[in-house]
């Protein structure tokens, strides 16, 4: 095994966790250069003191459970560039490596957007329709509602 299959495998497991998390970011709501739906809901929603506290539970028991999500996808990324270095080739150790991590990545972004519904769930009529408005554009870049 050269040193360049060596570094071309890290190169491509290091783009495939960046993948992963430029997917978790684009779910929930993060903007590269802002604080994302959390900081929108917080700064925007005008929320009671009893939405605050609940929205708090919500967002610890997510972020435990990202950490979490996280954690096992960066694991299949660890698995793919194994497989990688093993095979040498599009094989079936990586196609296989590939699947765990999409598996990872599905499951990473089906527990952010049941977070988002759940927030949702706190807010008003009024707040809904901005929060709506908010995800739209937090996931087209276009504001379509």
């Amino acid at each position: 095994m050269s040193a360049f299959h060596i570094v071309l495998a890290i190169l491509l497991a290091a783009a495939a966790g960046c993948l992963g998390a430029l997917a978790a970011t684009q779910w929930s709501g993060e903007k590269q250069s802002g604080g994302g739906l959390h900081d929108f809901v917080h700064e925007e929603l005008d929320l009671t003191p009893d939405q605050n506290a609940r929205l708090n539970v919500l967002e610890d028991r997510f972020e435990n459970k990202r950490i979490r999500l996280e954690s096992t996808l960066r694991a299949a990324n660890v698995d793919l560039a194994t497989a990688m270095e093993a095979e040498h080739s599009y094989g079936p150790k990586v196609a296989a490596a590939i699947d765990r991590v999409h598996a990872q990545m599905g499951e990473l972004q089906k527990a952010t957007v049941r977070h988002v519904f759940a927030m949702r769930e706190l807010l008003n009529e009024q707040q809904r329709k901005k929060f709506d408005r908010q995800i739209s554009v937090s996931l087209t870049g276009t504001g379509r509602k």
